[in-house]
């Protein structure tokens, strides 16, 4: 597969926190929308973008939880959003356009993992549903505010897409649910909604890219025992984060989804996988979850996932 998927040089890496990669980078008067923008790495990009000047809007299926958390950031709003639900995704879709704001920035940041068994909606299984289907509705819905203004997308998908592609015989797992492989294909499928999304939308300006930010402790485990995660290798018994697990700080951990939407290096390029704030190379044969999966950025498989997302949703913006 011929692929732009190679490191560009960015200047920064794994240890760079979100603040350094908007170092002399002036948001000001530019709109970005980041969902899950109030808890762990959300809440860090919230900061990180509110700082560097942006008006900076979180749509939250926790409403107080998000006020909460956001009081006295300046520059930040809150509104409810359930990405769960795609009647809530349409209601905040309808609010923000009636506002008559475009968007500059936006990042599918929030998401669950590892979840017990959960049906959402008409059934669907509750990653695929929140972490993919809410997005991409929400997005689709909210594209007479993103287009006008040439906005950036970026969808933040994991390493975890090393575990599954799309299982186009059972995308909701009505048979053999295993939580792991079913983030797995959860974020794969973030991946392949940036690449078709930068596709059909670059001539309007709009450019999509995914992410994997590192290995981070955030309330994104919540689904996990502390045990599992003993036996993983992430904590002690006591609770304590290894250090050999390499995991990131919060804001280390945000950053890459900050380089994605403003870094001016990727003016041009579109429709590609990042980690470490760089463009990742492509994965290994050796089998280490480093880098981007052939199967997540196959263009084939990419319209093949919009065109059912569509269908599964009813919005397709581009239809």
């Amino acid at each position: 597969m011929t692929t732009a998927q190679h490191k560009i040089g960015s200047g920064f890496g794994a240890d760079s926190t979100a603040g350094d990669v908007l170092k002399g980078i002036d948001l000001s008067g530019r709109l970005a929308l980041v969902t899950g923008g109030y808890s762990g790495l959300g809440l860090e990009t919230t900061r990180a973008l509110a700082k560097a000047g942006a008006r900076v809007v979180v749509p939250a299926r926790r409403l107080s939880v998000a006020q909460e958390a956001v009081a006295g950031i300046d520059g930040v709003e809150v509104d409810e959003l359930d990405l769960g639900d795609l009647e809530s995704v349409r209601a905040f879709a309808e609010r923000f356009l009636a506002s008559g704001r475009t968007l500059d920035i936006v990042i599918n940041n929030a998401g669950i993992m590892a979840c017990p068994e959960t049906r959402v909606g008409p059934g669907w299984e509750a990653q695929f549903a929140t972490n993919h289907l809410g997005h991409y509705a929400l997005v689709n819905r909210l594209w007479p505010a993103i287009e006008p203004g040439g906005a950036r997308v970026v969808a933040v998908s994991s390493a975890g897409h090393h575990y599954s592609g799309i299982r186009w015989d059972d995308v909701h797992w009505k048979n053999g649910y295993d939580k792991w492989e079913a983030y797995g294909q959860a974020k794969t499928a973030n991946v392949l909604f940036a690449v078709h999304l930068d596709r059909l939308g670059r001539e309007s300006g709009v450019r999509a890219f995914s992410l994997h930010p590192g290995g981070i402790l955030t309330p994104l485990q919540r689904h996990l025992a502390q045990q599992e995660m003993v036996d993983r290798g992430w904590i002690d018994e006591d609770g304590t984060p290894l250090n050999p697990a390499g995991f990131k700080t919060p804001e280390q951990g945000a950053a890459t989804q900050v380089w994605a939407a403003t870094s001016p290096r990727l003016d041009g390029l579109g429709g590609l996988y990042c980690e470490d704030c760089d463009i990742a190379e492509p994965a290994p044969a050796d089998g280490q979850r480093i880098g981007v999966c052939d199967h997540a950025i196959d263009r084939e498989q990419a319209a093949r996932l919009w065109d059912l997302s569509a269908e599964l949703t009813g919005v397709n913006a581009f239809a």
